[in-house]
């Protein structure tokens, strides 16, 4: 009798990061395990390990990846923005917040307090608040922010973008339209930003 070829998962790194992501969104963060990530990915409890060598090490790789989509929403959304700086600063905010509302999951795991030593974000974080780092200061210079304090201006826009996100996957603002809030928000901090210049 001719035996059977070992089981290939084909792309199993993959596969165990989509069960993670399905799984937070499910049943929330405190379930994540690689133990039940296997369970749904339909491997061993030991298959996890060849990729991850703990649940930290796996929310790392959730986090990574999540702060590189981050960076691409925001990047696409300056992207289709009027050039104008206080635009590219509101598109920026709408990216973040279209990037939550687009990738829940990931969104509720990147900021977890285990993946950062003291800073606002992991370091593949970086892209995405540099981005945000260049708009203001674009801002700034066209006379659309306040020409002071660019890191209160920075962590200003980044904490509405994430509280507008927060709350609304949260459900804790009543928008029947989640993208037409954010893009108003972000146009209004934008509009008082250009008050205070």
């Amino acid at each position: 009798m001719a035996r059977k070829p070992p089981y290939h998962h084909g792309d199993l790194r993959r596969t165990l990061l989509d069960a993670s992501l399905a799984l937070v969104e499910e049943e929330g963060l405190a379930a994540l395990s690689l133990r039940e990530v296997a369970r749904r990915a339909g491997v061993t409890h030991q298959a996890p390990y060849h990729h991850f060598a703990d649940r930290a090490a796996l929310l790392g790789a959730l986090a990574e990846e999540g702060f590189a989509l981050l960076f691409e929403a925001m990047r696409a959304e300056q992207d289709r923005a009027h050039r104008a700086p206080g635009a590219q600063l509101a598109a920026a905010g709408r990216g973040y917040v279209q990037f939550a509302l687009g990738h829940p999951a990931h969104f509720r795991l990147m900021f977890r307090p285990e993946l950062s030593e003291g800073g606002p974000a992991p370091a593949s974080g970086a892209p995405a608040y540099d981005l945000l780092v260049g708009a203001v200061r674009a801002a700034q210079e066209s006379g659309a922010a306040p020409r002071r304090d660019a890191e209160t201006q920075v962590a200003l826009c980044w904490s509405a973008a994430h509280g507008l996100a927060s709350l609304l996957l949260d459900g804790g603002m009543g928008f029947d339209d989640p993208k037409q809030a954010a893009r108003e928000m972000m146009a209004l901090l934008v509009r008082l930003l250009g008050a205070a210049a």
